[in-house]
């Protein structure tokens, strides 16, 4: 409902009529890819994994900057190579400290990296985009709930009002970053946004460790200081290269 009056107020419903049989596809692949990105995110804030959920998302962008070099065919420096190979070695390390590899957090970079992909080979508004995905999983979603309801197992509706509320701004919470980064997944390099996802993972494992106060082992941090090394590297080469960007613009203009 909630992106069905963003659009009303916004772009409408003309847009529809331009979706050809591929665009559907595409984006029902995205809705696949984006429920299984969540279900493994509430899988493990539920099972008080929250610290590999941020570890993810840490990977992601590195992720997301792999699938830009092998599929889109954009180029990475040395720098931006190093830190993948970084990121690599931190994720086996941490495959040796939790004593299996971290499924939690593969799933979801891997999951959103594509889910990113895919977004930027529809080329469609983040809001429409965001809309036909919705379209496509909102049958199995309410399927589900009643099945649960059904059950005698569901939540919705039996814990009170502020519960209730609290799903439907879940809801809410989770529409809005996906309309922003559908938006941006046109416009900007694959690169770029992998730079920027740097931000939710950071909030993520500060929440893990010192709100839930998940445990740490030594091995743990190694491989998390790992990941850190490979994010200060690729964001160090980004920044130059931007700068140097910058410097060349001015001097052209000059």
């Amino acid at each position: 409902m909630l992106l069905v009056a963003i659009l009303a107020f916004t772009h409408g419903f003309r847009w529809a009529r331009d979706l050809d049989r591929k665009r559907v596809l595409l984006l029902g692949l995205a809705a696949a890819l984006i429920t299984v990105n969540w279900g493994a995110f509430i899988y493990g804030v539920n099972s008080d994994h929250v610290v590999e959920t941020s570890l993810g998302y840490f990977i992601n962008p590195l992720v997301t900057v792999a699938l830009a070099v092998t599929i889109v065919g954009e180029h990475l420096r040395r720098a931006q190579w190093a830190a993948v190979g970084i990121a690599f070695l931190a994720v086996a390390v941490l495959t040796v400290a939790y004593g299996r590899p971290p499924w939690i957090a593969l799933i979801l970079a891997f999951s959103f990296g594509f889910y990113g992909l895919v977004k930027k080979q529809v080329g469609l508004e983040g809001t429409q985009s965001l809309a036909v995905e919705t379209a496509f999983l909102t049958a199995p979603a309410l399927a589900l709930v009643i099945w649960f309801a059904a059950s005698g197992t569901g939540s919705f509706g039996h814990e009170g009002a502020g519960h209730a509320l609290l799903m439907i701004g879940g809801g809410v919470a989770t529409a809005i970053p996906l309309m922003l980064f559908g938006a941006a997944a046109i416009r900007v390099p694959l690169t770029t946004i992998g730079l920027l996802q740097y931000l939710a993972p950071i909030m993520q494992f500060l929440i893990g460790v010192l709100i839930y106060d998940e445990h740490m082992a030594a091995s743990r941090w190694v491989g998390f200081v790992l990941v850190w090394t490979a994010v200060v590297v690729f964001t160090a080469d980004s920044v130059r290269a931007m700068n140097r960007t910058r410097a060349r613009a001015r001097l052209g203009v000059a």
